[in-house]
C-alpha cells in the first residue's frame, strides 16, 4: 500500500478494501477503525475516510458508532445479484454479438482459448482470473454504459462466490464450456443466442453458488 500514487490514492484504498471484505479477509461483523486501517495500509486518514464513506454507500459496512461493522455479502444479497446478473448480463451479450468487431472478436478469442489452457492445466488461480476478464469483456463489447456500469460492480461482490465455484472440477468444466458456447453465438453475430445462453449459464451459476453456500457455508 505504501507505494500507491497519491493521485488515485482514494480509489486504490477502496478497492482493497472492497475486495478484502468480499474475499472474507475482515470477517463480517468485524469493526474497522480509520486508526486500524491508517496502521495496516500506511496511509493517512483522509483517503480510508473516503473509502469508508463509500463502502458504506455500497452496503458492505455500516456506521457503529466507534468504527464501521462489516456486512460483507450475505446469502440473500448474493440471491438478489445473481437474479439481477441473470437478466441484465444476456442484454450485454446480446449487444456485445450485435456490435462485434474484428478486435473484439479477437479479444474474447484470446480469453476462451486462455480458459480452455489452463482448465487442462488444473491452474484455478488463472482461471478465476480469466473468468473475471470473460464476463468484463463482454460487457465493454456492448458499448452499452448503463448496461456495464450496472455489472461490474456485481462481478466484483460475487468474486468470492464464484472462487469457491471453481474449486469444483465438475462446474468449472461446466463453465469453461458454456463460456465457449456464449463465445461462439457472439463472435458469429447471433444475438438472440447470446442472450439466451448468457441467461442459462447465470442461472446455472446461481444454482451451483446457492447449493455450495448450503452446503459448506
Amino acid at each position: 500500500m505504501r507505494n500507491f500514487k497519491s493521485t488515485s490514492l482514494a480509489d486504490q484504498v477502496f478497492d482493497k478494501l472492497e475486495n478484502d471484505i468480499i474475499q472474507g479477509v475482515y470477517a463480517k461483523g468485524e469493526i474497522l477503525t480509520e486508526l486500524k486501517l491508517v496502521e495496516q495500509l500506511g496511509v493517512s486518514r483522509t483517503p480510508i475516510r473516503e473509502a469508508l464513506r463509500r463502502l458504506e454507500q455500497e452496503r458492505l459496512i455500516e456506521d457503529a458508532g466507534k468504527g464501521s461493522r462489516v456486512l460483507g455479502i450475505t446469502e440473500d444479497d448474493l440471491l438478489d445479484i445473481m437474479n439481477i446478473r441473470e437478466r441484465i448480463e444476456g442484454l450485454a451479450a446480446f449487444y456485445a454479438a450485435t456490435n462485434i468487431t474484428e478486435e473484439g472478436r479477437a479479444e474474447l478469442t484470446h480469453i476462451v482459448d486462455l480458459q480452455e489452457f489452463y482448465f487442462s492445466k488444473h491452474d484455478a488461480d488463472h482461471l478465476r482470473q480469466v473468468d473475471d476478464e470473460f464476463h468484463d469483456a463482454i460487457c465493454r463489447l456492448s458499448r452499452r454504459t448503463v448496461i456495464t456500469d450496472t455489472l461490474i460492480p456485481l462481478h466484483r461482490k460475487t468474486r468470492r462466490y464464484r472462487r469457491i465455484a471453481m474449486e469444483d472440477r465438475e462446474r468449472t468444466a461446466k463453465t469453461t464450456q458454456e463460456h465457449r458456447q456464449i463465445y461462439e453465438a457472439i463472435v458469429s453475430g447471433n444475438a438472440l443466442l447470446a442472450k439466451q445462453l448468457t441467461k442459462a449459464h447465470i442461472a446455472n451459476a446461481k444454482d451451483h453458488m446457492i447449493e455450495r453456500i448450503k452446503n459448506h457455508g
